[in-house]
């Protein structure tokens, strides 16, 4: 059980129920409980990719079980559950499913590796069979609305929030207004085309994409060959001044800075909060080389466009699925 360590402390109002916080990436689930005592109970575990297409939706019924446990409180005292949820998402009959592309191995085939044939993976409805009120967000969005009401977008009305992680997500607010889409899908810009590669097979089947190039999984697909078995190794070796390695890093942040652009300029934002595990261990390296895409391009769209880091920091995801549920 990990607390969360964080400079800041969100607690619910006094007398408020609980809600639980699912964290759902395609590396792990994080599940905590949070009330009037702060946000506790941590608990996480790699996501689950064997078994059958509701076996996710069951480990995170479990977790939020044992959470609870480890915080002293009762399920049943569970007021509501916010998950920030990997994507992209698959409607049927009105509820979430997960088509995400790092946890259903139908998308791509056996190329990925994945150990299913998944094409969606169930998730809004085991949860709402015992959970009454359940909130699922693509994480990006979640991350935006958390990033707007306690981190580095607050007061921002022209935002996004990147993350750079096992995937690549997005979160889009516009005149104030977050970008859902018809199926909660908006920001999925990790899924773009930003160059001509074709050696970077994604798991949602595209090749060359954003995703399939620089996310975290992308790296040790790519690069394991030139010796660098993954992000890791690839940072470490750039850190102690391996040529080759930084070589490789420059390119990957080409293609996030291309992403970024391309974003900023379609929808005139005046902020960008990137978070994410790649992102985050390496920021001080990364931010000032994506940041050097936007300068000199387009000033008149691209002057006064602040790329900032979360500032929520590694709690973003925490804070993203309680912003979902968090009383106004």
């Amino acid at each position: 059980m990990n607390p969360i360590t964080s400079e800041r402390s969100i607690h619910l109002p006094p007398g408020a129920a609980p809600v639980a916080c699912v964290d759902l990436g395609g590396t792990k689930v994080a599940v905590t409980i949070a009330d009037e005592h702060g946000v506790r109970g941590r608990l996480t575990e790699p996501t689950a990719t064997v078994g059958t297409n509701d076996a996710l939706a069951f480990q995170i019924i479990r977790l939020i079980g044992q959470s609870c446990a480890a915080a002293g409180v009762s399920v049943a005292d569970i007021a509501a559950v916010g998950v920030a949820s990997c994507g992209p998402f698959t409607m049927r009959n009105g509820l979430i499913e997960l088509s995400g592309p790092n946890i259903c191995g139908g998308l791509a085939g056996k190329e990925r590796g994945l150990p299913n044939d998944w094409t969606t993976a169930l998730l809004e409805a085991p949860l709402r069979q015992v959970f009454g009120n359940v909130r699922v967000e693509n994480d990006g969005i979640a991350a935006l609305e958390a990033e707007r009401r306690w981190g580095a977008l607050q007061g921002m009305d022209h935002c996004a929030y990147v993350t750079w992680s096992t995937g690549i997500g997005w979160g889009l607010c516009v005149d104030g207004r977050v970008l859902r889409g018809k199926n909660g899908n908006a920001g999925h810009a990790g899924h773009t085309f930003v160059c001509d590669n074709t050696d970077a097979l994604c798991g949602c089947g595209n090749v060359g994409d954003v995703e399939g190039l620089i996310a975290g999984n992308a790296i040790a697909r790519r690069f394991a060959h030139a010796g660098y078995a993954d992000a890791a190794a690839l940072f470490s070796a750039a850190y102690a001044n391996d040529v080759q390695a930084q070589a490789l890093i420059d390119g990957l942040c080409e293609v996030m800075g291309r992403a970024i652009y391309n974003l900023v300029v379609t929808l005139d934002l005046q902020r960008i909060s990137l978070g994410g595990s790649v992102y985050w261990h390496h920021r001080d390296l990364l931010l000032p080389k994506v940041s050097a895409y936007l300068r000199n391009k387009l000033p008149a769209l691209t002057n006064g466009v602040d790329l900032v880091s979360a500032g929520l920091g590694e709690c973003v995801g925490d804070y993203a699925a309680l912003a979902l549920v968090m009383p106004a």
